[in-house]
């Protein structure tokens, strides 16, 4: 499909608009949706990067841009102090920063608003050569494949996506725009054509203060290219120069506004339209004439928009400060913006700043301006929806205006005045347009009291209307009550009816009555001896009440026997019990002092015993002393007698005989002395022996003596435990047969229990015991067998001392049969003569030196067997008293153990039994209690008896059946009788008739 098919496509699917809806008015009927809380006007900053020649001058930045902070900082230095001055706004771009990036941040989101039908204004605030016309319009255009050249601006942008987001929904749509510029105070259209681009287009206001501009040309669009077309179309006319700032310098204010127009379906199915503007403005830049060079014309011009910005500037003032006067009216350009400052458009300030430290003044000023201005607060409105038959009643009524226009102006039949006479008209309607205004305020509040008014009359007219609705209500109450009056005069006239009736009735009823009498008196005879009969059914029943309470009472005295019985059962049992907890609290002291004097007399056993070895020990050591000093003695007197015959050999030979026998004289003597002391020693042994014999026969009889009275203790322990069990049996049997009968099988049942917990304790006791006693008797047997070896390792004690005396008197014997011999070996060879003396003395020399060294060694043997026999006899003696008083203290310490935990199982079985019976007695008086509920639940609560057989019953009278048939006819036999008589007008006669006919 080619263009101009798609250009016809899409005009036949615009919808027309009225060339009379103009740019500013924004109360032209289309508005309709409020926010009353107000919007804050979105201030945006944009930092122009440096030029050229600033960056050849190297010129000092004092403009610094935050742009995560959105903050602005601006440095100076008064006084050669440096302060920074810090702005915030609502979004901030540094010099760095793209055209695509401001319009994706900023204008995207507003052309998307504009698109849900809000009035939307962009402008540029500035100073002059700060980029507020590269912002709104850019530069280049699009490339071959359709892209943006990257400095194209704010404009191309929004167009191109206005027409993109109604192509992509595919919606029915138009779209106008207007360009206008305000140049020295004269606005000028920019899409008008040649000959009408001279003449000024007049500012006007309507009633309600909206501004709109007769005249102004609206040119319809179709694609995004032709408003591009016209855009340069109008650039190409704004009036621009040459400045010693700027070389392409806007002398004038543009203002380009973009309408559109969506077709959308309504809930209720009906077609209506979508409006939305878009008004773009391009401001011109407050400039200093002297830094411009402006001269002459260009003079006035600078004058004239810093005029109008410094009108600008003191509305921003007005509107921050809140003040009762805005000064709207002071330039067309406040005037045109009236309704973007404070009013019911949103609105988006552009302000554009140079960091050059040469533009600080006017850098200040407009960061003050652009800083106030966020605070001023705008209601905007959301644009009604026309439907699609009041859009075109509206574009006929335009078409029509715009024939006559045209019809005269081709005719040239129009009215023409002199300049002069139009200049006065113009100021007359221009008085008359401010004096309309003023009446329109009047109008406005004479419209709100009129409001107020028909506020009031309409509530006046709800009450009325509620008055009224309440009369009626009344009314018909009223006629309700009067048909319930009615209703009620009939009812009373049927009662009547009815009760004249009953009269009847009853008159008939009374004459029955005495007949009545009679026949009631026949038959009171025939009823007296029905109430014999219930006289005496009464006195029957009387006789079972009291039969009844006689044995609730026995009942009770039995039960209060019974719980006697139980009572003093469980006490007498209790007393046993304390008898018995005496009784073996008795027995099991006894019982302790005994052990306890077992224990002391263990203690002394171990004593005597410790004495017996400590005398043994003595004795060893004694006998081992008199050995050392016996055999001490004979090595001395051997010695001596060594050193004699060697003497008395050496002095001659002739005292051979008399030393000779001198010799056998002492070792007679010596033979003597040494058979003492061997018998000293034999005895010695023997006493030692005799006592180690005597304390292990007394130890043996004291562990006899203990066994025995263990078994004495056992038997008491079986004779006590018997006598327990038979006196419990005795006491239970004469228990039981001191109970009732109906309680003999829970009681046996119990006394079983009984009888079996004990029985089961006892045997437990016995058990106990028996092994307890068993226990014992293998440590006695321990014992006794301990000292059983011990005797018989002491008695072969006794027997190798008594073989090693043997021996060693065995040995000396030897000894002295040898010596005797050698004796008598030196006596012969004495006398055997002189010749060989000296032989015989060297014989005598060497046999003296073997017997010393033979006596010697017999001697020392001797000596080291008494120390062996001394060391076994005291190890011996001291392990025997450590065992033996080891086991007397753990048998005793054992045996008190014993008689402690028999001691707790006797206490244990008392508090058992006393719980039982506690038991038992709690049972026993609950099944009593429970007996007696039943007992009173039976004879009392079950038991019915008839009380009204308690007195004779009255004599009644009794109808007869004639009396029946004369009752009153039904009601409804009444009713219809009545209904009858009402129609014939005689109620009296009928009721006779009736009385009458009965």
């Amino acid at each position: 499909m080619d263009n101009t098919k798609l250009h016809q496509q899409r005009r036949g699917s615009l919808i027309p608009l009225s060339p009379t809806q103009m740019l500013w008015s924004s109360e032209n009927g289309t508005t309709c949706i409020k926010d009353d809380k107000g919007v804050n006007v979105q201030v945006i900053l944009r930092c122009r990067p440096f030029s050229e020649d600033d960056v050849k001058a190297k010129t000092p930045v004092v403009v610094t841009c935050n742009e995560d902070k959105q903050e602005v900082i601006v440095t100076q230095n008064i006084g050669n102090k440096q302060t920074d001055k810090i702005f915030g706004f609502d979004k901030v771009f540094g010099p760095s920063s793209k055209q695509k990036d401001l319009y994706d941040q900023v204008v995207d989101p507003i052309v998307k608003e504009a698109l849900e039908g809000y009035n939307w204004t962009i402008f540029a605030y500035g100073q002059t050569g700060t980029g507020k016309t590269y912002t709104m319009e850019g530069e280049g255009g699009k490339s071959k494949n359709g892209e943006f050249h990257e400095d194209v601006g704010v404009i191309p942008r929004a167009v191109e996506q206005l027409f993109d987001t109604l192509e992509a929904q595919k919606a029915e749509y138009s779209m106008k725009v207007t360009y206008i510029e305000l140049y020295n105070e004269e606005i000028t259209d920019l899409l008008a054509t040649d000959e009408k681009l001279k003449k000024h287009i007049s500012l006007m206001e309507d009633g309600k203060g909206a501004v709109f501009m007769r005249g102004l040309e609206e040119e319809l669009v179709n694609s995004a290219d032709e408003i591009h077309q016209i855009l340069q179309k109008g650039s190409a006319r704004k009036h621009k120069a040459d400045t010693l700032i700027n070389t392409q310098s806007n002398r004038s204010h543009s203002l380009f506004t973009i309408t559109i127009q969506i077709k959308e379906i309504s809930s209720i199915g009906e077609e209506v339209i979508k409006c939305g503007k878009l008004n773009l403005v391009d401001l011109a830049g407050s400039e200093n004439i002297l830094r411009s060079g402006a001269r002459e014309g260009r003079a006035r011009e600078a004058g004239e928009i810093n005029k109008s910005l410094l009108t600008l500037g003191r509305v921003i003032n007005a509107l921050v400060d809140h003040s009762g006067h805005v000064p709207y009216r002071d330039s067309k350009l406040t005037r045109l913006l009236r309704d973007s400052l404070g009013g019911k458009t949103k609105t988006c300030i552009i302000a554009t700043v140079s960091s050059s430290i040469h533009s600080l003044e006017e850098t200040q000023n407009t960061l003050d301006y652009a800083y106030k201005a966020k605070s001023i607060k705008n209601r905007p409105e959301v644009n009604h929806k026309v439907t699609k038959s009041a859009s075109v009643k509206e574009l006929y009524t335009e078409i029509k205006s715009l024939k006559q226009e045209l019809h005269a102006t081709r005719e040239k039949n129009g009215i023409y005045i002199p300049h002069d006479r139009y200049m006065s008209e113009e100021a007359a309607k221009k008085a008359t347009s401010e004096k309309l205004e003023l009446k329109s305020k009047e109008l406005i509040d004479l419209q709100e009291l009129l409001i107020h008014q028909q506020n009031l009359t309409s509530e006046l007219s709800q009450k009325l209307e509620n008055t009224e609705r309440e009369l009626k209500q009344s009314k018909q109450d009223v006629s309700d009550l009067k048909d319930k009056l009615k209703q009620a005069n009939e009812t009373t006239k049927e009662k009547e009816y009815f009760i004249l009736n009953l009269l009847g009735s009853e008159k008939t009823l009374t004459e029955r009555a005495v007949e009545l009498h009679s026949e009631l008196e026949n038959a009171t005879s025939e009823v007296s001896s029905l109430f014999a009969k219930i006289e005496h059914k009464n006195h029957i029943e009387e006789g079972n009440k009291a039969v009844i309470k006689s044995f609730q009472k026995l009942l009770a005295q039995h039960l209060e026997v019974l719980h006697k019985t139980i009572v003093d059962s469980v006490t007498h049992q209790e007393q046993q019990l304390n008898a018995i907890e005496e009784h073996m609290k008795s027995f099991v002291s006894e019982h302790n002092s005994a052990a306890e004097g077992l224990q002391i007399r263990v203690e002394k056993i171990n004593d005597v015993f410790a004495g017996g070895i400590k005398s043994l020990v003595e004795l060893a050591t004694e006998f081992s002393g008199n050995s050392e000093k016996t055999l001490g003695n004979i090595n001395s007197e051997v010695v001596k007698h060594s050193s004699a015959l060697a003497e008395l050999i050496r002095e001659a030979s002739v005292k051979v005989g008399d030393i000779l026998d001198d010799l056998h004289g002492n070792l007679d003597d010596q033979e003597q002395s040494i058979a003492a002391i061997w018998q000293k020693q034999h005895e010695t042994t023997q006493s030692a022996s005799s006592i180690t014999v005597k304390f292990f026969k007394t130890l043996s009889t004291d562990i006899l003596s203990v066994i025995q009275m263990l078994e004495e203790a056992k038997g008491m322990y079986d004779q006590k435990l018997d006598e327990f069990s038979k006196k419990y049996e005795e006491y239970a049997d004469d228990e039981n047969k001191q109970l009732l009968d109906k309680m003999a099988e829970l009681l046996t049942n119990s006394n079983a229990k009984k009888k079996q917990m004990v029985q089961t304790e006892v045997d437990g006791i016995r058990s106990y015991i028996g092994s307890k006693t068993y226990t014992l008797h293998g440590k006695m047997s321990n014992i006794h067998s301990l000292t059983s070896s011990t005797d018989d390792e002491y008695a072969s004690f006794l027997g190798k001392t008594e073989k090693n005396y043997i021996e060693d008197k065995n040995t000396t014997q030897i000894g002295k049969d040898g010596f005797i011999s050698i004796f008598q070996n030196w006596t012969t060879k004495a006398k055997m003569g002189n010749e060989g003396w000296s032989q015989v003395q060297e014989s005598i020399n060497s046999l003296q030196k073997m017997h010393l060294e033979s006596f010697d060694s017999k001697i020392k043997d001797a000596l080291e067997t008494n120390q062996a026999i001394h060391n076994r006899l005291s190890s011996v003696g001291s392990t025997t008293l450590e065992e033996v008083h080891s086991q007397s203290l753990t048998s005793t310490e054992y045996f008190l153990k014993l008689n402690e935990e028999e001691n707790e199982g006797i206490d244990s079985l008392t508090r058992n039994s006393r719980d039982a019976m506690k038991d038992m007695e709690t049972a026993h008086s609950s099944k009593i209690i429970e007996i007696t509920k039943d007992t009173e639940k039976c004879l009392i609560n079950e038991y019915m008896v008839d009380d009204s057989f308690f007195s004779t019953p009255k004599f009644y009278k009794l109808p007869s059946k004639i009396n029946t048939e004369l009752n009153t006819p039904p009601f409804e036999v009444l009713l219809d009788s009545f209904q009858k008589v009402q129609e014939s007008g005689d109620a009296n006669g009928a009721f006779l008739g009736i009385i009458n006919g009965g």
